[in-house]
């Protein structure tokens, strides 16, 4: 039996400015050199030729409740290969997914271990709840659980206070981001409000999820320390609907989200605008489906940022910034076909031509989206 040669037929977008007129998938990977074997089968894939797409916040094996079984899982990985999203760092999760890594069917995972929060200062069922003094051991734990990343809850409601609160003493903060990075791990932490900002930046924190609550001062450190946020915008917008029951008990809460929620694009803008990286991520797995990255990069560009932009978040620049390859001359072939250029139009991103994974086409082109 000879195996199936994928000639990939552009333009093909090595870069935002790095185009090549054809490539081909030859045992997986990908090459710009025209295969010379005799008797290989050639199948012709036409259009744009991306990386896949990165989903950089996502949660594989947990739902609205919890851990979820592996056959949920399963199908949640496949909603996101559906999309085109054949990379993703999974920012927590209390289930163990390792065995995803055996199939070569599904997405390529980064983990986080499993969230880090304050005793009963987050979703039951999803973290690792600790004090201050348990912090640092526990986040060591973690790093030498994941992939090279490790969650922690900034903020969540403080019931005593009735509105957003930080849930770490700067000085612990401090030191569990130090005892992180000394294991090799960066640091991503959910942050909604504003003051849990400050803290993170000053104890070095890599990332941030959400960033709502980013305001002048805080985007002025951020920028300069080059520390990363993945706003999720699909789920920011949910917020309204998130904090409706809290309204009569936790008022001050309640407006503070919505305030939250009417800036976000404002937000992202801003910090967009000061040199901050951001990158696409969904945070799908909680309360949202999986399979909404060309949902997400639509709402970056809606934010302000190009579509040219909002691709480098998905895709050349997440790779990049996860460590993982692109469209590399002898990388694995992951990567999507559209039918028109991206970089003009970031809505084709929803409609993939073709999805290639390990160099096989996966068949869901034309699959619903958001499973």
């Amino acid at each position: 039996m000879t195996a199936t040669v994928l000639h990939l037929q552009g333009p093909v977008l090595v870069g935002p400015a790095d185009v090549r007129e054809q490539a081909w998938v030859v045992g997986g990977r990908l090459t710009f050199e025209r295969p010379t074997a005799a008797g290989a089968d050639t199948q012709t894939l036409r259009g744009w030729v991306l990386p896949g797409l990165v989903d950089a916040h996502c949660h594989v094996g947990l739902d609205a409740h919890g851990a979820v079984d592996r056959e949920t899982a399963e199908q949640q990985a496949l909603g996101d290969r559906a999309a085109g999203a054949l990379l993703i760092r999974d920012a927590g999760s209390p289930s163990d997914t390792r065995w995803i890594d055996e199939r070569d069917d599904l997405p390529k995972v980064i983990r986080a271990g499993r969230h880090i929060a304050r005793t009963r200062r987050y979703i039951r069922n999803y973290a690792h709840e600790v004090e201050p003094e348990q912090l640092v051991e526990r986040v060591r734990l973690e790093a030498r659980a994941g992939d090279g990343w490790v969650k922690l809850v900034g903020d969540w409601i403080d019931r005593d206070a009735g509105d957003l609160a930080p849930c770490w003493p700067a000085d612990v903060l401090k030191d569990a981001i130090a005892a992180a990075h000394e294991e090799g791990a960066r640091v991503t932490a959910h942050c909604f409000g504003e003051a849990s900002l400050y803290d993170f930046a000053a104890a070095g924190t890599d990332c941030i999820e959400h960033a709502t609550g980013l305001e002048p001062a805080t985007i002025e450190q951020f920028a300069a320390q080059g520390i990363a946020i993945v706003p999720t915008l699909v789920n920011i917008a949910t917020f309204p609907q998130i904090v409706e029951p809290a309204r009569e008990k936790f008022p001050r809460y309640h407006r503070h989200m919505l305030d939250l929620h009417a800036r976000r694009l404002e937000t992202v803008r801003a910090a967009h605008e000061a040199g901050i990286p951001v990158y696409v991520g969904t945070d799908a797995g909680g309360s949202l489906p999986h399979g909404l990255v060309a949902q997400e990069a639509a709402q970056l560009v809606e934010a302000g940022l190009t579509p040219v932009e909002a691709l480098y978040a998905g895709t050349w620049g997440a790779r990049a910034w996860l460590g993982r390859p692109g469209l590399e001359e002898g990388a694995d072939a992951d990567l999507v076909v559209v039918g028109a250029d991206p970089r003009e139009d970031i809505g084709v991103l929803a409609a993939p031509r073709h999805i290639v994974l390990r160099g096989r086409e996966t068949g869901d082109a034309g699959r619903p989206q958001g499973i």
